[in-house]
């Protein structure tokens, strides 16, 4: 296995710095669901893009269109969540400070500009933006599926009272938190849950062609390696 250049060994650094802080600040701010699927995601995506992207960065013309199409998915999906009130939905849930301000903040403001230095990054091949295109791929692409079970776990906050509610959590107003539990409302739907295959389809789909090229990337080098001994 080649050594690491400069830029791949930074690259690598702040990978990992990025696996322990996005958690670590998600847990201090909001809880343990970002720890849980934000962490498990980072670590997830950092194993595939050491092993398939950080050394020889994937074709953008194979990995852009997937990474686009799985960002505007996600983008479309963030637009239901905010509609419907995810942000305070998932604060009733799971007795976190998750207001619509952060949500906002976050996923419709300083998501964007990541994901577009990403693109270009793609385009040029450095590695670090490798890494952010396997977080989403695994993030959106894969652990959107929780919104389908999200309408099943009962609220921490009042979950026999179908009305909208606002409390102080951990010293954050968190105004109208919906309740959007099954067995109080009578209907299956929690916010996000329509729009979420928009980002997993072509996320998954990245998955499996980004895996493939790399197995056949794999493969041809075996074989150079074997002519030339």
């Amino acid at each position: 296995m080649q050594a690491l250049n400069p830029i791949q060994k930074l690259s690598l650094v702040i990978a990992i710095a990025i696996c322990i802080v996005a958690p670590t600040m998600g847990y201090i701010k909001i809880g343990w669901p970002p720890v849980i699927i934000v962490g498990g995601s980072a670590v997830i995506g950092f194993i595939f893009w050491y092993f398939a992207y950080l050394r020889k960065p994937t074709d953008p013309k194979i990995i852009l269109p997937v990474f686009i199409l799985t960002v505007a998915g996600l983008q479309i999906h963030m637009v239901e969540e905010y509609i419907t009130g995810f942000g305070p939905a998932m604060s009733r849930v799971f007795n976190i400070p998750w207001t619509e301000k952060s949500f906002l903040m976050i996923f419709m403001m300083v998501g964007p500009i990541i994901y577009t230095l990403t693109t270009l990054g793609l385009y040029y091949r450095v590695p670090i933006s490798g890494f952010i295109a396997w977080f989403i791929f695994i993030g959106p692409g894969v652990a959107e599926f929780t919104h389908f079970i999200f309408p099943m776990v009962e609220p921490h906050l009042e979950p026999a009272n179908i009305n909208s509610i606002t409390q102080i959590i951990h010293g954050s107003e968190v105004v109208n938190m919906p309740n959007y539990y099954y067995k109080t409302t009578g209907q299956f739907y929690f916010p996000g849950m329509w729009t979420a295959v928009l980002p997993m389809i072509p996320g998954m789909y990245a998955i499996y062609r980004l895996v493939k090229e790399y197995r056949k990337r794999k493969q041809m080098e075996l074989q150079k390696e074997y002519k030339a001994n």
